[in-house]
């Protein structure tokens, strides 16, 4: 699995010409500033090669954050208490983060919660809060660790929430929160107004009824589905074989101008009864496709990357050749993690919907692309590490992905520490 929040341009403004295609040019406007609180008695965070957080002007973007901490008798990292317990210690760190940022709890706009398969039968304990998107992991890398939370906060005079009753939308639906144009979604199920499972057994129909409940919550905000910006999608095993038909619902709500996206198979959602759930994020302000000149993108209901506002949304990115979709480098969990890296450098510098890059462009990219080695040097950032919640991972494979990526970003600190990071199965097949 992939989880991908919208990132900011990272310091770059993206210009329209007169026919609104992109341009290309970049102007630095913003800096990414690692937030590092005076104050965390949990771990030394300076040892691992991902910040806490980062604050990018109002905004600020955290890694994931379980229970974990470290015990100085057993001289190791260890997990503690049960769900309540653990909840709570992840917020307390969540709360030192962002005050370092200048900001606090009461700017949260959105929260992914990643509960294990033991901790779901728990999770009512947990305390929901703004819009929330729930994901069930297979495991975490703390073995007895039931729940990590990733934050994005938003220090802005227009956030603004609307209730799960408002505008029709029925009271079993989460509410959502908006901020500096931005709207997030709590993850939405395929539920009836009563609370029963719509369908069971059809993930096209389930896949509607979601599309459908989605369009409700964005009317309250004054949007359509013409504005979403990103979607993830989460289905169990047994939506996989007919998986592709929801194809055809992302057509009929989405099209022309598809959002980035990202699918992934997870041991079950949410809710029991339900084959699928989807987290939608939507924008106030024009979208934009950035694509590098990558085809096959063209037969697909999701689009490599969407700019809106000063802000990218960034489908997620496997080990795929760009151009005709296979898989590379098979086996090898470091050279698939370098690629991918790499992979997810080319829609922030592509080209908008109007402009397409030439052949000649497209085959040095796949040339570059088919090898495992680092970028040149001249060619790295020299700035803060990005916060990081990592998935898709077995735990056999977790210092080999490592190990890519303190290779492919030398400004890391060269550490084998991990941090918090979410475990869970493979990405499912796009539509």
């Amino acid at each position: 699995m992939t989880i991908l929040r919208a990132i900011s341009t990272v310091g770059q403004k993206f210009d329209l010409n007169r026919s609104g295609a992109f341009s290309g040019r970049a102007k630095n406007i913003v800096a990414r500033i690692a937030l590092k609180p005076r104050n965390f008695p949990w771990y030394d965070y300076s040892r691992y090669t991902f910040s806490l957080g980062l604050k990018v002007g109002n905004r600020a973007f955290l890694s994931g954050h379980s229970a974990s901490e470290y015990d100085p008798a057993l001289k190791n990292i260890v997990v503690k208490g049960g769900m309540v317990e653990q909840t709570r210690t992840a917020y307390a760190k969540i709360a030192a983060i962002l005050e370092a940022g200048g900001q606090s709890l009461a700017d949260v706009v959105r929260v992914v919660e990643y509960v294990t398969t033991a901790g779901i039968e728990h999770y009512a304990e947990a305390a929901q809060v703004p819009a929330l998107n729930t994901v069930v992991v297979k495991g975490l890398l703390r073995p007895h660790a039931l729940i990590e939370i990733e934050v994005t906060a938003n220090r802005s005079a227009s956030t603004a929430t609307v209730s799960a009753a408002r505008g029709n939308v029925p009271a079993a639906w989460a509410p959502a929160r908006a901020a500096d144009g931005v709207v997030y979604l709590s993850s939405i199920l395929p539920h009836d107004d009563f609370g029963g499972v719509i369908a069971p057994g059809d993930v096209a129909a389930q896949t509607r009824a979601i599309f459908e409940r989605a369009s409700q919550v964005l009317k309250s905000f004054g949007l359509t589905m013409e504005n979403v910006v990103k979607t993830v999608d989460y289905i169990n095993p047994a939506a996989l074989p007919d998986y592709k038909s929801t194809g055809r619902v992302r057509r009929d709500y989405l099209a022309p101008v598809y959002p980035a996206a990202t699918g992934i198979i997870m041991p079950r959602v949410s809710h029991p009864g339900a084959m699928i759930q989807v987290d939608f994020t939507a924008s106030h302000y024009p979208k934009t496709v950035v694509n590098p000149g990558w085809s096959r993108y063209a037969e697909l209901t999701y689009s490599p990357a969407v700019r809106a506002g000063d802000a990218l949304f960034i489908a997620g990115m496997a080990a795929l050749d760009p151009t005709t979709g296979n898989a590379v480098h098979a086996g090898d969990i470091a050279a698939q993690s370098a690629f991918g890296l790499r992979l997810r450098k080319y829609p922030a510098h592509g080209r908008g919907r109007g402009r397409r890059s030439g052949a000649s462009r497209e085959d040095r990219r796949v040339r570059h692309f088919s090898g495992a080695t680092a970028l040149p040097r001249s060619r790295r950032r020299a700035h803060a590490a990005p916060a990081r919640t990592v998935s898709a991972l077995d735990r056999s494979h977790l210092r080999d992905a490592a190990a890519a990526r303190i290779s492919d970003r030398d400004r890391f600190a060269r550490d084998p520490g991990l941090g918090d990071k979410a475990i869970a199965p493979r990405p499912s097949p796009r539509c």
